[in-house]
């Protein structure tokens, strides 16, 4: 049913009804039932339907709503994978112009320096491209989209892949953020992993996150030797930046520290 006919019926339901229950009692009941009593079973005649037929109505509004926010959110994250493979194809473009050049160059000199620089510049190109392909294929579960569960399962995945140890404390609830801001912060952590995998040489990573009394707040931190954001490539900058982003866009808080020979990658929500 559509959602315009589900709104004109919760409008016309009650007005017919009240309407076909005057003309009824007034043209055929009067003799049996008094103006006082049918005066009081007008409401109660009234509410009977609505628990009837506009329950079931108003479920169907919530459901289509539903749906069309899971369609938006839908549609964002396919916004943002097109982002990312937009950034992935002029990384591999750039990439390749690169080793074209120093594959002439160490023709040319028959440099062992050169051999080195350009191993060592395909072994970089081949893991930038594997992992952006494994972000591109994680899939991301719109309907009910519950974090805590999509976080663990991208996170026993992630522990396959790596020899490092991950405590997860999970202590958010789901209610406390909308659909696309879960995505969004779901998509943000998973950066935030990915680069510690790259650079951090971490073999310990602790992922904590609780409601605050203004709002909550979200963190992955490791023992590993950290990073800066200066020193990473472009396209890994384009993924902090993404991060960035979704932060501006819910008004959250994002920083990157390193304290305690510990790197913090935090995110905050502060209600205001």
């Amino acid at each position: 049913m559509s959602y315009k006919l589900n709104k004109w019926l919760i409008l016309i339901i009650p007005t017919v009804t009240i309407g076909l229950w005057e003309y009824i009692r007034h043209e055929f009941l009067l003799s049996y039932i008094s103006m006082e009593l049918g005066n009081l079973l007008s409401p109660i005649i009234v509410f009977i339907v609505t628990i009837v037929f506009l329950t079931k109505l108003f479920s169907n509004m919530e459901r289509n709503q539903q749906e069309l926010t899971e369609a938006k959110a839908m549609q964002d994250v396919l916004l943002e994978r097109e982002h990312i493979a937009a950034e992935l194809h002029d990384g591999i473009a750039q990439s390749l112009f690169l080793l074209n050049v120093q594959l002439e160059q160490a023709y040319r000199e028959q440099s062992e320096e050169h051999y080195t620089k350009l191993k060592a510049q395909i072994h970089h190109t081949n893991a930038y491209v594997r992992e952006a392909i494994t972000s591109l294929r994680s899939p991301i579960k719109v309907q009910s989209l519950q974090l805590k569960e999509q976080l663990a399962q991208f996170l026993n995945e992630l522990e396959m892949r790596m020899d490092v140890t991950i405590q997860l404390n999970w202590k958010l609830n789901d209610e406390l953020l909308t659909l696309k801001e879960r995505i969004d912060l779901l998509l943000s952590i998973r950066e935030g992993l990915y680069n510690i995998k790259k650079h951090a040489k971490a073999d310990h990573i602790w992922i904590d996150a609780f409601p605050t009394e203004k709002g909550w707040y979200c963190c992955v931190r490791d023992n590993g030797v950290g990073f800066l954001e200066e020193d990473l490539s472009r396209s890994e900058q384009f993924g902090l930046s993404m991060v960035h982003e979704r932060a501006e866009r819910w008004d959250w808080s994002f920083e990157i520290e390193r304290r305690n020979e510990q790197t913090y990658f935090r995110i905050t929500k502060n209600k205001a």
